[in-house]
């Protein structure tokens, strides 16, 4: 997808204000039936441009094909589309001390200042199913107080949030099916929600079959 460049390059520009480098643009069928909303890019993307190319991306491949889905048959993005980064002194072979810079999840500033890019996305793909993965999506799209636990495996419709006046998030006018359920690299620290991520994706098989939504 091509953003406008009035759009992207202040937001770009502003990445500088926080721990934030690279820019990855969604990735997939432009006119899809699903949108799949992910977190952040991570450091592997950030080298190829596409979103879910690291650990993670084998892991959303999979359940994909749970679904009966591949990736030319949605559109994929997230909600802040550069890498989110931290800061850890380490001590290297030599004895010397050298930083890394690890992946981490974004700050609700960051995930506001790349709000209008997903606004904007969503606007123009027009979803007929939005699949949140993770709770940082679930929380940007619908309610600070959902959880994934609570809320993975169902269908969600409302209004959901994006930005409006003052950088404060408004109700959309229009409303939205939701679909939440675990990030893919979840289970990679945690290996008890696999049945439950793979029992996720066979509802929402059963859901695009039926066209419940």
């Amino acid at each position: 997808m091509t953003y406008p460049r009035e759009l992207i390059d202040p937001i770009i520009a502003k990445n500088a204000d926080f721990d934030l480098e690279g820019f990855v643009f969604g990735n997939g069928d432009f006119t899809p039936d699903i949108m799949l909303i992910g977190e952040a890019p991570g450091e592997v993307e950030i080298r190829t441009g596409i979103p879910f190319t690291g650990r993670s991306g084998k892991e959303l491949d999979k359940t994909l094909a749970i679904a009966g889905l591949t990736r030319d048959q949605v559109y994929i993005t997230s909600i802040v589309r550069s890498r989110p980064f931290g800061r850890k002194m380490m001590i290297d072979k030599t004895g010397k001390k050298i930083v890394k810079r690890p992946n981490r999840m974004p700050k609700t500033q960051e995930i506001l200042l790349h709000a209008p890019l997903l606004d904007y996305e969503i606007s123009q793909v027009k979803p007929k199913l939005i699949v949140a993965l993770g709770g940082c999506a679930l929380k940007r799209l619908i309610d600070n107080k959902m959880t994934i636990s609570e809320s993975h495996g169902r269908v969600w419709h409302g209004k959901i949030k994006q930005i409006g006046p003052n950088s404060k998030y408004v109700a959309s006018e229009q409303e939205y099916h939701v679909f939440p359920t675990f990030h893919p690299a979840a289970i990679f620290y945690n290996r008890k929600i696999a049945t439950d991520l793979m029992t996720d994706w066979e509802k929402l098989k059963e859901i695009l079959a039926k066209k419940t939504f």
